[in-house]
């Protein structure tokens, strides 16, 4: 019974990766489309993001197979149930990096500057930094878990003053040159939606926490 239930906890933590990678994937892709202005690349988000939710659907059929099958005890409880939680903020990392390739069609990035493409790329790559170290905190599931996902928790500050960087440009750009407004309101919607990926990288680092120490931050 238990080398059954071993071997479903690996599969669900390959899945979890499986489901990590198709999150930088989507991101990655929405990014790249954005700088290009490529609109087929956009379009792929879409699918990227159809996956996930796939993905999701599938992960959350074996955590309740897991309950119902295995009925699961103390840690391997709570590893289960986080992996419930986490597949959630990654399904909205999903919808988010399709929320970033649907502004490609109106956005003109180039419009903004140089400066602010380098900050929305700089707080891109520090996003799905974020996004896939927890879930390898999370896979890893050891002593080093915690300290990974306290270090994925302190990395939110970089994007946050990213955020505050590029709002402050963007606020600078609008003054400037008001004709700008609707380049400077897409600007601003893509960074947050950014912002929020980090949020929710933030998240599935203290369900790893919890899966730890049973404490939710």
């Amino acid at each position: 019974m238990r080398n059954t239930f071993d071997s479903q906890l690996t599969e669900l933590n390959n899945d979890i990766i499986r489901m990590g990678a198709m999150c930088e994937t989507a991101i990655s892709l929405a990014v790249k489309a954005l700088q290009t202005g490529d609109l087929a690349l956009a379009e792929s988000v879409n699918a990227a993001e159809r996956d996930i939710d796939h993905m999701e659907r599938d992960i959350e059929g074996l955590c309740m197979r897991l309950f119902l099958r295995q009925q699961p005890v103390a840690r391997d409880l709570r590893t289960i149930s986080a992996a419930l939680k986490m597949i959630t903020d990654m399904e909205r990392i999903g919808d988010q990096a399709a929320d970033i390739a649907g502004l490609v069609r109106y956005c003109d990035l180039a419009a903004a500057g140089d400066e602010c493409r380098r900050d929305i790329s700089d707080m891109a790559e520090a996003a799905v930094k974020m996004v896939i170290g927890s879930v390898d905190a999370f896979v890893h599931l050891d002593n080093a878990a915690e300290k990974m996902a306290e270090k994925i928790i302190s990395e939110d500050d970089t994007v946050d003053r990213l955020f505050i960087k590029i709002k402050g440009d963007i606020i600078r750009l609008a003054a400037k040159d008001p004709a700008q407004g609707e380049t400077v309101f897409d600007i601003v919607m893509i960074a947050k939606y950014l912002e929020r990926i980090a949020d929710h990288a933030v998240n599935i680092a203290e369900w790893v926490i919890f899966s730890v120490t049973g404490q939710r931050q």
